[in-house]
């Protein structure tokens, strides 16, 4: 029953070892926003990578319709700039997050330059100002192994509610 699922969730067995060691990236990266050491976050991207939140289910391109975010590293830098400005009222206080990464699949094994891709889960807890925000979706990832971690190439965060109106997300998700 449960190998039924996976094989229907495209989820692809990587070897224990290797799983083990995207899991820990994974969580690394949801660490690292959590402790809004957002440039940490975006070195984990290649230079020319690119992190994505469409604005409806299924959306196939960021480049014909608006998204939630389409960041490439230097639209970080600056996304982060703002967020570190003294005067910058949204975020005074900042906000507080909490990333639950799970269900972990490798859809793609390696390739013989080091690539792969991998399906998760995520839950996002947003605080700020009393009021406390539930994000959930489903995520993927392209992944260059690196030495002992990985490089992402891109990062693709599908939210269960994208098209609902939102308020200022001021965070990566």
């Amino acid at each position: 029953m449960i190998t039924e699922a996976v094989e229907r969730s495209g989820a692809r067995d990587a070897g224990l070892g290797e799983r083990h060691h995207i899991e820990e990236f994974l969580i690394h990266e949801a660490v690292l926003l959590d402790d809004r050491r957002f440039e940490e976050w975006r070195d984990l991207f290649d230079e020319k990578s690119y992190y994505w939140v469409p604005l409806r289910p299924d959306q196939e391109s960021p480049d014909t319709e608006a998204s939630l975010f389409y960041d490439s590293r230097e639209v970080m830098q600056t996304r982060f700039e703002r967020l570190r400005h003294p005067r910058i009222h949204a975020q005074t206080p900042p906000h507080r997050t909490c990333h639950l990464v799970g269900n972990v699949a490798v859809t793609e094994k390696q390739d013989a330059r080091g690539q792969c891709t991998v399906r998760s889960s995520l839950i996002m807890v947003d605080y700020r100002l009393r009021v406390q925000r539930v994000f959930a979706g489903k995520v993927q990832h392209r992944l260059r192994r690196e030495a002992d971690s990985f490089k992402i190439l891109w990062k693709r965060v599908d939210l269960i509610n994208c098209d609902d109106a939102f308020e200022l997300i001021a965070v990566p998700i």
